[in-house]
């Protein structure tokens, strides 16, 4: 059934019918996004076709521009925002909406997508316009690293190193593989650091090669956080893969990177279908708060944006934003 929810919805709550009055809807997609400018004019025609209303609609590049926008529509009384663009544009767009008595409508036109993955939409246009035409929504957990929002989750080390080799050129260029593309090119670089962290139950320190903060169950296009991970769940899911390197004495040798990537590499396998929490080189987290610090300093990726460097506290705003979810499965 169109706008049905998929099986892999990271939601612990059953979606809610939204009220009908709620006016017209506000489109913004992001140009620069791997599908931006191809998809405005067929996004506006599946909106019109399902009978969504629009106040007003743009396709804009520039990201001051899209924050203008979205306070000027927030000011006029808009209460549905539509966005379409990949994690990175609703990341930007998610610190106008944050607490407010709006509702958010995902299009997910990027390269990841992780946060429409964990919301049950499946990716395509068609697809997304459904859902927000069928009217459910859902209010969802944000998470804040140094005060700062994300969606789906924050890596430090290896899938940040990643994030700066994911230029706008290799995602226009290698579309779905650019992920895999710029992983290869940085494992034969990357390097183990050492990290603390303050949780709810007491402090870890650790020798890494990737720590991964979520508030989401995805990342990395379609990388799972932890099983348990759920977007409405108040908590916050993390892991980290300690380098076996360090363990062994044998950091910075060319046989312990060889240690490295061959851990890296098993891993990586596992990430897709959430099996990687059993590997005895990975250790899962879970808390409400997590102070974070890293020697050297690591560059902080949200949701595919580098945003700034460790130390990094991380909180949660629970059940802060309300978006349009698929339908829950239809009972007989």
């Amino acid at each position: 059934m169109a706008g049905e929810a998929s099986p892999d919805a990271a939601l612990t709550e059953l979606p809610k019918r939204g009220t009908p009055d709620e006016g017209p809807a506000l489109l913004v997609v992001n140009s620069k996004c791997r599908m931006g400018r191809e998809a405005f004019p067929a996004a506006r025609a599946a909106l019109a076709a399902r009978g969504i209303s629009l106040a007003a609609c743009h396709r804009l590049s520039r990201q001051k521009r899209m924050d203008q926008v979205l306070r000027d529509a927030l000011e006029a009384g808009v209460r549905r925002i539509l966005i379409g663009g990949g994690d990175g544009t609703l990341n930007n767009a998610v610190q106008h909406l944050l607490g407010r008595d709006v509702t958010l409508g995902v299009l997910p036109l990027g390269t990841g997508n992780d946060f429409a993955r964990s919301l049950g939409i499946a990716p395509t246009l068609e697809a997304a316009c459904d859902v927000i035409a069928a009217g459910y929504t859902a209010r969802v957990d944000v998470g804040l690293a140094n005060g700062r929002p994300f969606l789906n989750a924050v890596s430090l080390g290896l899938a940040s190193a990643i994030a700066r080799r994911l230029t706008p050129q290799l995602k226009r260029r290698a579309g779905k593989l650019a992920y895999p593309v710029a992983a290869v090119a940085e494992l034969w670089e990357h390097q183990p650091f050492h990290v603390r962290m303050t949780t709810d139950r007491g402090d870890l320190e650790l020798e890494v090669l990737q720590l991964v903060v979520g508030n989401g169950r995805y990342h990395g296009a379609g990388n799972v956080v932890t099983p348990e991970s759920r977007l409405d769940d108040h908590r916050l899911d993390a892991y980290t893969i300690t380098a076996p390197s360090a363990e062994s004495g044998r950091e910075g040798t060319g046989l312990g990177h060889m240690q490295d990537l061959s851990t890296l590499a098993r891993i990586a396998l596992s990430l897709r279908r959430g099996e990687h929490v059993s590997h005895p080189s990975v250790t899962s987290v879970h808390s409400t708060r997590l102070y974070v610090d890293a020697q050297p300093a690591q560059d902080v990726n949200a949701d595919g944006e580098i945003i700034g460097h460790t130390p990094v506290r991380f909180e949660l705003a629970p059940a802060a934003l309300r978006v349009y979810v698929p339908a829950p499965p239809a009972t007989h």
